[in-house]
């Protein structure tokens, strides 16, 4: 890939200063610019270039985007030390295996952590990308001059001009930040500084009741920290209602203070101290940690000067083959109003180089599983009752408490359910919702049973191997013609 200055006869003539970029036309095939490195747009570079197309790949920060760098790998890897530290702490087998209080050296941690998620942003991104001669990296801050051009403004100076026949947005999106009197004169974390933080705080306090602030607030409470969680509504609220009653007696069982219904009016920062207000009084934490969604990084762009519209939320509204208002402009992961999972964006944005390249391929997001890392975890695909029936469709469904589940008896923990979700009267699984230790390992074999079109009884026919979680699915689904508990332990 070239850059060269644009000639000053060009119809796409820049500002003083600045230079085109982009690689000849003479048979090279299509010139496609992608704004951001994660997910979205690393599926979309490799695919292009795969189809035939040269890319400029444009990353204003550290490549790899939101989910390697200080979302989904830094997240997990703190929630499982989190884990080895709560089960060395306390565990079912604590009468026949002494419990010990851990020793929790957050420094050593946090290294371990970094040396991880540099690791794989090296091989699953830079390494990649250095590979690849159809590829330019351009580091820098891109908006468009119009529906044909980015302007560039380079991290190490000066600007450039990108000129391309498509365009990719995928800039991913940044923790929100709610509008609450006095916060943001205040120290708060947001789920990255939470990620980095050196130390564990005396009391952190959660604003936020989904995935992000129920993850980190299990983990800092299992690595020392005393949490109270203050939900505007309740834990999980999108979710079925069991689904957060559940998670909330898992956090009370660990001393983990949850508040539903609680909005504080105000926060101040003093003395080293946050003081919220609350409707039950005055709240002090040594921590404040917001995670009340995540906005999409769209103000930046001068989306307008290309004619790419947004929702009210800021969203990239693209149609379903992630195509925008624009005629020649994509955008693909969270920066739209599609589901916020890396790997859906992942996939919309393999979708849309195929697109953009000529071709046609869908997103079909009728079976997306989802997981949410607490413990017990939260694993979902498909509808729910509510909403199945908010969509017309007649449904029925089964509850199988996780004492009815031999691997659930025989690791002494049986907190949790499995929910199976039909169409009535043909049988036909459209949703499963489980909260279960390792439910997220389970809930893939439901996506595949909703994507095949399984009925409850299709399921209850299966063989599951015994002693397994999943198995717990095929319990479920004979609970709609039998008694699960007059059955014997691995009965057909």
């Amino acid at each position: 890939m070239t850059i060269r200055p644009i000639p000053a006869a060009s119809a796409q003539q820049p500002q003083a200063g600045l230079h085109a970029c982009c690689p000849s036309t003479d048979g090279d095939g299509l010139r496609i610019a992608i704004i951001g490195s994660g997910g979205a747009a690393m599926a979309a570079a490799l695919k292009a270039v795969e189809r035939g197309a040269r890319v400029t790949l444009i990353e204003r920060g550290v490549i790899g985007g939101t989910c390697v760098n200080v979302g989904c790998v830094p997240s997990k890897i703190m929630i499982r030390a989190a884990h080895i530290a709560h089960v060395r702490r306390s565990s079912p087998f604590d009468g026949g295996i002494g419990a010990a209080v851990p020793t929790i050296d957050r420094r050593q941690l946090l290294a371990q952590q970094h040396a991880r998620v540099e690791a794989l942003r090296h091989a699953k991104y830079e390494n990649i990308l250095a590979q690849n001669p159809d590829i330019t990296v351009l580091h820098g801050e891109a908006s468009f001059l119009d529906g044909a051009s980015l302007r560039v403004r380079l991290n190490a100076g000066g600007e450039r001009v990108v000129a391309f026949d498509r365009c990719l947005v995928a800039t991913g999106a940044s923790p929100a930040v709610p509008d609450i009197p006095g916060l943001a004169q205040t120290p708060y974390w947001t789920s990255t500084e939470a990620l980095e933080s050196e130390s564990i705080p005396e009391h952190l306090v959660v604003i936020g009741s989904s995935v992000v602030a129920l993850e980190l607030a299990q983990a800092y409470a299992r690595l020392g920290s005393r949490v109270t969680v203050l939900a505007r509504h309740t834990l999980l609220s999108s979710e079925d209602p069991a689904i957060g009653a559940a998670l909330a007696d898992a956090f009370g069982a660990e001393r983990i203070e949850v508040r539903t219904h609680t909005s504080p009016s105000e926060v101040a920062y003093t003395a080293g101290a946050f003081l919220l207000t609350t409707p039950q009084g005055v709240l002090h934490a040594d921590r404040l940690l917001i995670a009340t969604g995540r906005r999409p990084n769209t103000t930046r762009l001068n989306l307008a000067a290309a004619g790419v519209a947004v929702n009210a939320a800021g969203a990239i509204v693209i149609d379903p083959s992630m195509r925008t208002s624009a005629p020649n402009i994509y955008a693909a992961g969270d920066c739209t109003d599609q589901p916020q999972f890396v790997y859906v964006a992942a996939a919309a944005g393999t979708r849309a180089a195929i697109h953009m390249t000529g071709g046609d391929a869908r997103l079909d997001l009728t079976a997306l599983p989802a997981v949410v890392f607490t413990d017990p975890q939260v694993a979902t695909v498909g509808l729910s009752e509510a909403e199945a029936r908010l969509q017309g469709i007649d449904a029925d469904s089964r509850t199988l408490p996780l004492d009815q589940v031999p691997r659930a008896l025989a690791n002494f923990d049986t907190r949790g359910f499995i929910k199976l979700v039909v169409e009535a009267p043909s049988g036909r699984l459209i949703g499963v919702q489980a909260v279960a230790p390792e439910a997220g390992e389970l809930i893939q074999t439901a996506a595949l049973a909703i994507r095949q079109r399984m009925t409850a009884q299709d399921l209850a026919d299966t063989l599951f191997p015994y002693l397994t979680m999943v198995e717990g699915l095929k319990l479920a689904a004979q609970t709609f013609r039998k008694d699960v508990t007059q059955l014997s332990c691995c009965a057909g």
